[in-house]
Protein backbone atom coordinates (compact mmCIF):
# COMPACT_ATOMS: atom_id res chain seq x y z
CA UNK A 1 0.00 0.00 0.00
CA UNK A 2 1.48 3.32 -1.08
CA UNK A 3 0.83 6.42 1.03
CA UNK A 4 1.26 9.75 -0.65
CA UNK A 5 1.76 13.03 1.12
CA UNK A 6 -0.80 15.63 0.22
CA UNK A 7 0.75 18.95 -0.74
CA UNK A 8 -1.60 21.84 0.00
CA UNK A 9 -1.08 25.21 -1.64
CA UNK A 10 -2.48 28.57 -0.56
CA UNK A 11 -4.76 30.37 -2.99
CA UNK A 12 -5.37 34.05 -2.27
CA UNK A 13 -8.48 35.46 -3.97
CA UNK A 14 -9.58 39.10 -4.07
CA UNK A 15 -13.39 39.29 -3.85
CA UNK A 16 -13.61 42.86 -5.18
CA UNK A 17 -16.39 43.11 -7.83
CA UNK A 18 -16.86 39.33 -8.02
CA UNK A 19 -20.33 37.79 -7.97
CA UNK A 20 -21.12 35.83 -4.78
CA UNK A 21 -22.27 32.55 -6.35
CA UNK A 22 -19.63 32.37 -9.07
CA UNK A 23 -16.90 33.05 -6.55
CA UNK A 24 -18.32 30.36 -4.25
CA UNK A 25 -18.14 27.73 -7.02
CA UNK A 26 -14.48 28.52 -7.69
CA UNK A 27 -13.69 28.28 -3.99
CA UNK A 28 -15.57 24.98 -3.56
CA UNK A 29 -13.63 23.39 -6.43
CA UNK A 30 -10.27 24.46 -4.98
CA UNK A 31 -11.19 23.38 -1.42
CA UNK A 32 -12.28 19.98 -2.65
CA UNK A 33 -9.19 19.49 -4.83
CA UNK A 34 -10.98 19.07 -8.16
CA UNK A 35 -8.47 21.39 -9.82
CA UNK A 36 -5.73 18.77 -9.36
CA UNK A 37 -4.98 15.91 -11.72
CA UNK A 38 -4.82 13.49 -8.77
CA UNK A 39 -8.43 14.15 -7.62
CA UNK A 40 -10.21 11.26 -5.95
CA UNK A 41 -13.62 11.87 -4.35
CA UNK A 42 -12.89 9.91 -1.17
CA UNK A 43 -9.61 11.73 -0.42
CA UNK A 44 -9.53 15.22 1.07
CA UNK A 45 -6.66 16.67 -0.99
CA UNK A 46 -7.83 20.26 -1.46
CA UNK A 47 -5.89 23.46 -0.92
CA UNK A 48 -6.22 26.42 1.43
CA UNK A 49 -8.21 29.44 0.22
CA UNK A 50 -7.83 32.95 1.65
CA UNK A 51 -10.42 35.53 0.62
CA UNK A 52 -9.81 39.27 1.00
CA UNK A 53 -11.97 42.39 0.43
CA UNK A 54 -15.23 40.53 1.11
CA UNK A 55 -16.99 43.86 1.73
CA UNK A 56 -16.74 44.68 -1.98
CA UNK A 57 -18.46 41.52 -3.28
CA UNK A 58 -21.27 41.92 -5.82
CA UNK A 59 -24.74 40.45 -5.48
CA UNK A 60 -26.79 40.44 -8.66
CA UNK A 61 -30.52 40.65 -9.26
CA UNK A 62 -32.99 41.11 -6.41
CA UNK A 63 -31.26 38.62 -4.12
CA UNK A 64 -30.17 41.32 -1.67
CA UNK A 65 -33.84 41.98 -0.81
CA UNK A 66 -35.48 38.62 -1.53
CA UNK A 67 -33.04 35.85 -0.53
CA UNK A 68 -33.64 34.46 2.95
CA UNK A 69 -31.63 32.15 5.15
CA UNK A 70 -33.42 29.85 7.58
CA UNK A 71 -32.19 28.24 10.78
CA UNK A 72 -34.33 25.87 12.80
CA UNK A 73 -33.47 25.07 16.42
CA UNK A 74 -35.66 21.96 16.56
CA UNK A 75 -38.10 23.42 19.03
CA UNK A 76 -41.64 24.65 18.29
CA UNK A 77 -41.45 28.26 17.15
CA UNK A 78 -37.68 27.97 16.70
CA UNK A 79 -37.50 28.92 13.02
CA UNK A 80 -35.24 31.95 12.54
CA UNK A 81 -35.21 33.79 9.22
CA UNK A 82 -32.71 36.41 8.06
CA UNK A 83 -32.53 38.30 4.79
CA UNK A 84 -29.31 38.44 2.80
CA UNK A 85 -29.16 42.21 3.39
CA UNK A 86 -28.98 41.60 7.17
CA UNK A 87 -26.15 39.09 6.64
CA UNK A 88 -24.19 41.53 4.50
CA UNK A 89 -24.55 44.32 7.09
CA UNK A 90 -23.46 42.24 10.08
CA UNK A 91 -20.98 39.74 8.61
CA UNK A 92 -20.51 39.68 4.81
CA UNK A 93 -18.18 36.68 5.01
CA UNK A 94 -20.91 34.46 6.48
CA UNK A 95 -22.98 34.64 3.29
CA UNK A 96 -19.99 33.45 1.25
CA UNK A 97 -19.13 30.75 3.80
CA UNK A 98 -22.69 29.39 3.69
CA UNK A 99 -22.72 29.40 -0.12
CA UNK A 100 -19.44 27.46 -0.26
CA UNK A 101 -20.53 25.07 2.51
CA UNK A 102 -23.73 24.17 0.68
CA UNK A 103 -21.80 23.57 -2.55
CA UNK A 104 -19.59 20.96 -0.90
CA UNK A 105 -20.82 17.36 -0.82
CA UNK A 106 -22.74 16.44 2.32
CA UNK A 107 -20.25 13.81 3.48
CA UNK A 108 -18.10 13.34 6.57
CA UNK A 109 -15.33 15.32 4.88
CA UNK A 110 -17.35 18.55 4.54
CA UNK A 111 -16.60 19.89 8.03
CA UNK A 112 -12.86 19.37 7.55
CA UNK A 113 -12.89 20.88 4.06
CA UNK A 114 -14.62 24.12 5.12
CA UNK A 115 -11.98 24.68 7.84
CA UNK A 116 -9.44 25.49 5.11
CA UNK A 117 -11.45 28.56 4.02
CA UNK A 118 -10.30 31.85 5.57
CA UNK A 119 -12.23 35.07 4.96
CA UNK A 120 -10.73 38.51 5.70
CA UNK A 121 -12.78 41.68 5.45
Amino acid sequence: MVHTIIERKKHEIDATDQVLGRLATKIALILRGKNKATFQPHIDAGDFVIISNIKHIKITGNKIAQKKYHHYSGYPGGLKTKKLSEFIESNPGEALRRAVYQMLPATKLRKDIIKRLTIHS
